[in-house]
């Protein structure tokens, strides 16, 4: 098995996993100094970074699959940062998916995001749903995983072993996103403030996550897409459950989303390049889908967020 991303926060969830089952596990990385403990956990690492379609299909040669989970996930970059990112999502997508075709990979996973719906104005939607281009993206992590997304269509319409899971907003021990980090803050009481609180996500563990993408390899249906979404929750209400659980009262202060446009062009002296992408891809907005059908054809079963935090902030010894 082949796992891209192995040194991110899903992708390295869902290579452990794979080895504690038995799985052998090749894991094409940057930098192999920076692999973390996936080397203790028998992981064969090797360095590449997956700019090479013959290289990358060298190493898929004899795998059973792949879960192409590498990418980019941030919202606010300058644009100085954007072709980085358009290759990190659609730039590796396209190679790791030509690379499969050469080596002739039996089954292959495309990491794709619920984000590709857009907003969906606080409707609960399926893998059905498409989104209305017209309307325009919400950032540009928004727009290049959509064409990520699409690049992995295009191969399933010419008849490509391809998979696509649509995960929602991840988060567990070790996130380290924006959303991760103000859900640790409430819980430990440093979090003095509240910014764009009313976006809906829909919180998955990545524990459930790592084991929803190894099932889509091993049972999903070729040429289908799987949303893989926990509960469907305003990021509000989540940090008053993270504060709850640490025994603290989540912060009364709100900024207003008018007071944060006023602010954001000051926005780079706090070190945020672009506050006007975070407001368009945060206020109001609803990332909601439903996982039915993963539930029904990969028995996906993910926590509730209240059991999944408590997992998060206080992890079970193994």
């Amino acid at each position: 098995m082949l796992v891209t991303g192995a040194t991110g926060f899903v992708g390295g969830a869902v290579a452990r996993l794979l080895r504690m089952r038995g799985r052998e596990v090749i894991a094409p990385v940057r930098n192999p100094r920076r692999s973390g403990d996936l080397a203790e956990y028998g992981v064969s690492v090797v360095e590449d970074d997956l700019s090479e379609v013959r290289r990358l299909a060298e190493l898929l040669r004899d795998v059973d699959g792949v879960i192409h989970a590498a990418g980019s996930y941030r919202v606010g970059i300058g644009r100085d940062e954007r072709g980085a990112m358009w290759d990190a999502n659609i730039g590796t997508t396209t190679r790791v998916l030509d690379a499969a075709e050469l080596a002739a990979t039996p089954r292959i996973v495309v990491v794709s995001t619920c984000n590709c719906f857009g907003n969906t104005h606080g409707r609960i939607v399926d893998e059905s749903y498409r989104r209305d281009v017209r309307e325009g993206f919400l950032s540009w992590y928004d727009e290049t995983k959509f064409g990520a997304h699409e690049v992995a269509r295009q191969r399933i319409a010419a008849g490509a072993p391809v998979i696509i899971a649509m995960p929602s907003q991840a988060y567990g021990p070790g996130d380290r996103s924006q959303v991760g980090q103000q859900l640790r803050a409430a819980h430990d009481g440093r979090l003095r403030y509240r910014v764009l609180d009313d976006v809906g996500l829909g919180f998955v563990h990545v524990d459930d996550l790592a084991a929803a993408l190894i099932a889509a390899l091993e049972r999903g249906t070729p040429g289908e897409s799987y949303v893989l979404s926990g509960p469907q929750i305003r990021l509000g209400d989540a940090i008053e459950t993270a504060a709850r659980l640490g025994g603290r009262r989540p912060p009364a202060i709100r900024v207003p989303t008018g007071l944060l446009k006023v602010l954001a062009p000051l926005g780079r002296l706090a070190g945020q390049p672009n506050v006007r992408e975070m407001i368009d891809a945060g206020a109001g907005v609803t990332y909601w889908a439903t996982s039915e059908k993963a539930a029904m054809e990969l028995e996906f079963s993910p926590r509730s967020l209240e059991d999944g935090l408590r997992d998060t902030f206080n992890p079970p010894v193994i």
